[in-house]
């Protein structure tokens, strides 16, 4: 056997490459869903909801902390493209001067868009 490779032969000057068009069964299966995930995240859009009164809020953050709910917030907050952010979902752990406290996190009164209560289902019934 030799190490040396004729490239004379015409196997090598017949053969049609095909491009990368070949690769792209070698792209690993996590990689290729973790590129539609990101794709998926960028191109979301979280529709805008009423903007509500703070009596309005008041009230159904008053009703969820009372009964042990949980929130569904959207903030008055857009992303450099103009989007609203996910909503914020979780229960309310309490509140001061300047705003709640959901999950530990710090939403501020005048932040808040809209707020509704978090319809939670179980698995078995969904």
């Amino acid at each position: 056997m030799t190490d040396h490779v004729d490239l004379s032969d015409p196997y090598f000057l017949q053969y049609h490459d095909r491009g990368m068009k070949k690769w792209q069964g070698f792209i690993i299966s996590e990689h290729a869903t973790s590129v539609h995930e990101e794709d998926e995240r960028v191109h979301k859009i979280v529709p805008q909801k009423r903007k509500m009164t703070f009596g309005e809020i008041g009230q159904i953050f008053e009703f969820a902390f009372n009964n042990n709910r949980q929130v569904v917030i959207q903030l008055e907050i857009k992303d450099a493209e103009g989007q609203y952010f996910d909503d914020t979902i979780g229960f309310i752990e309490g509140f001061d001067e300047l705003g709640y406290i959901v999950n530990d996190t710090k939403v501020h009164y005048d932040e808040i868009r809209n707020v509704e209560l978090f319809d939670f289902r179980k698995w078995y019934n969904v």
